[in-house]
């Protein structure tokens, strides 16, 4: 897309009053941030046995020693044979975690495929991010990531399934994506935040990137691959 052309003068116009809803954007942010340090916590009262790299692992052990956890929920269903492209691109955007780390906070990836999946395709994108198997487990039910009837009342993004339905919502069944957020009490586990859908625009750096450009983020993905398949 080539964008209008005009003076520069015009330019600095236009780019002042842009700068000044930016502005307005970014003190609506910090407000909502505000609100979300505020959240109340529940306690997770399940046992969730994951299996990661190492074997067998507690919802504890995804912490690391740290007192902070943040789950991204990635789509990889059991009869799938790799994960989710739009997943994949979130996780291509992590990047190095050691600011996580050093401030007591663990970045890690859940997925209810078997680990005999998970494992080769994490090596293939490449990804440091510690990535583990829910299957099995209520893990993806209880936090809304998988979407079945038959185990549990289906909700996605705070909205139960007559909602879901009678707005033409697609997330009523299979995958879903999302991030949930965990803080450790001495050997309790507290659940403090979940989002889902738009939710998890923040975490998508490629398309943070794109809405600088006068072209933007393409409303539909048609293109979209995972990283290993565009022709270099």
């Amino acid at each position: 897309m080539v964008p209008q052309v005009v003076s520069p003068q015009e330019w600095l116009a236009a780019r002042k009053e842009l700068r000044h809803r930016e502005g307005e954007l970014l003190k609506v942010r910090d407000e909502v941030n505000a609100a979300r340090l505020q959240l109340p916590a529940v306690v997770v009262d399940k046992e969730y046995v994951f299996e990661g790299p190492a074997g067998k692992a507690t919802l504890i052990d995804l912490f690391e020693g740290r007192s902070q956890l943040i789950v991204q929920h990635f789509m990889f269903d059991p009869a799938w044979d790799e994960g989710c492209r739009h997943c994949s691109m979130l996780s291509d955007g992590i990047g190095d975690t050691s600011h996580l780390h050093a401030l007591d906070t663990t970045l890690a990836i859940v997925s209810r495929a078997p680990y005999s999946k998970i494992g080769p395709f994490h090596q293939r994108m490449g990804w440091q991010v510690p990535w583990y198997s829910s299957y099995g487990t209520m893990f993806n039910y209880d936090y809304h990531a998988t979407l079945d009837e038959s185990v549990a009342p289906v909700e996605y993004d705070y909205q139960d399934m007559d909602t879901l339905a009678a707005h033409g919502n697609w997330f009523t069944e299979g995958e879903a994506g999302g991030m949930s957020v965990f803080v450790r009490d001495g050997d309790r586990v507290l659940h403090t935040y979940s989002c889902y859908g738009d939710g998890i625009d923040v975490f998508h750096n490629t398309f943070n990137y794109l809405d600088l450009t006068p072209s933007g983020r393409p409303a539909e993905r048609p293109w979209l691959r995972h990283h290993d398949r565009y022709r270099r």
